[in-house]
């Protein structure tokens, strides 16, 4: 199905008038001191990983577009396939920490086709950026049946890019709300999350698949799920973006040529936050992967 004339279309970045509105409907919700820093016991950590791994799935940011994550992994887990590391970015970091943490897919498909997104922008008051995604970390927690990345089933990386020099830090450890909040942050739009004396944003412009990281963390076989736009699918109307999805390409290309698998479903170029969006997107994600059934059994036997 299509996009209706009436849907809340934009593209794979939510704009910033668009994230406004977001904070106004949410405007009981506020962060009043966005900036503060996270250095307790339980703040994310970069750690080596404390296990072998052998098969890594990596899950790459797209804003909206990241809905598609959730079909993958339901496919996948109806596939019987396991990984021994997940590695996400942005969206990626969100959909995998909590299969990561043992929530099942179909639990991850309820939550993501009945959770409001426009809940999870909170006013920051006092910061440069007008939302907070503390929202963000309280529903990852709250969902989340393992509070702690190091203490989960499956390996969990979330990827943030640390502000001050775009460096991509891969968290292992620690509270996989605030890790997750960090891989969010969008840069400019949500205020960045401070860590141990270190602010960080989403690496969506640095890393948004990121299959090195995988690879760093010791996996030997990688499959990378890459939810940005098909250009050749580009209509009318999609030149302004051109630059910035051009940008992105080169950036994903980079590391997908370091993965052994990449599935990259297609479900339009033009996004949205609605049900009906959300349902084609998993859709899409969902078969895709059912199609690669052969080839991704071949990739996950010892």
């Amino acid at each position: 199905m299509g996009l209706t004339r009436h849907s809340t279309v934009i593209p794979s970045g939510l704009t910033r008038r668009h994230l406004l509105l977001a904070g106004a409907a949410t405007l009981g919700g506020c962060t009043l001191q966005p900036d503060r820093d996270h250095d307790g016991p339980d703040a994310p950590r970069a750690e080596p990983l404390r296990r072998p791994v052998h098969t890594a799935w990596v899950l790459s940011s797209g804003g909206p577009r990241g809905f598609v994550h959730v079909g993958v992994v339901k496919a996948l887990e109806e596939l019987g396939l396991r990984p021994d590391l997940i590695v996400g970015a942005s969206a990626g970091a969100l959909v995998g920490s909590l299969c990561a943490a043992g929530l099942g897919a179909r639990a991850i498909e309820t939550l993501a086709l009945e959770m409001q997104p426009w809940s999870l922008a909170r006013l920051a008051l006092g910061a440069e950026e007008r939302l907070s995604g503390t929202a963000i970390a309280a529903l990852v927690r709250s969902a989340s049946p393992v509070p702690l990345l190091e203490h989960m089933p499956i390996a969990m990386a979330c990827v943030a890019a640390r502000r001050r020099d775009g460096v991509a830090m891969a968290f292992t450890a620690g509270d996989v709300g605030l890790a997750v909040q960090a891989s969010a942050a969008i840069e400019g739009r949500f205020a960045p999350v401070r860590i141990r004396g270190e602010q960080y944003v989403d690496a969506d412009w640095s890393t948004p698949l990121p299959v090195r990281m995988a690879r760093a963390l010791g996996a030997q076989r990688v499959l990378a799920v890459d939810a940005t736009a098909h250009l050749d699918r580009a209509p009318p109307g999609a030149q302004r973006y051109r630059e910035g999805d051009l940008r992105k390409l080169a950036l994903v290309d980079a590391d997908a040529r370091m993965a052994d698998q990449v599935l990259k479903p297609d479900f339009g170029y033009w996004v949205s936050l609605s049900r009906e969006f959300r349902e084609r997107a998993m859709d899409a994600g969902y078969r895709e992967t059912l199609a690669q059934a052969d080839a991704l059994r071949a990739l996950h036997a010892v």
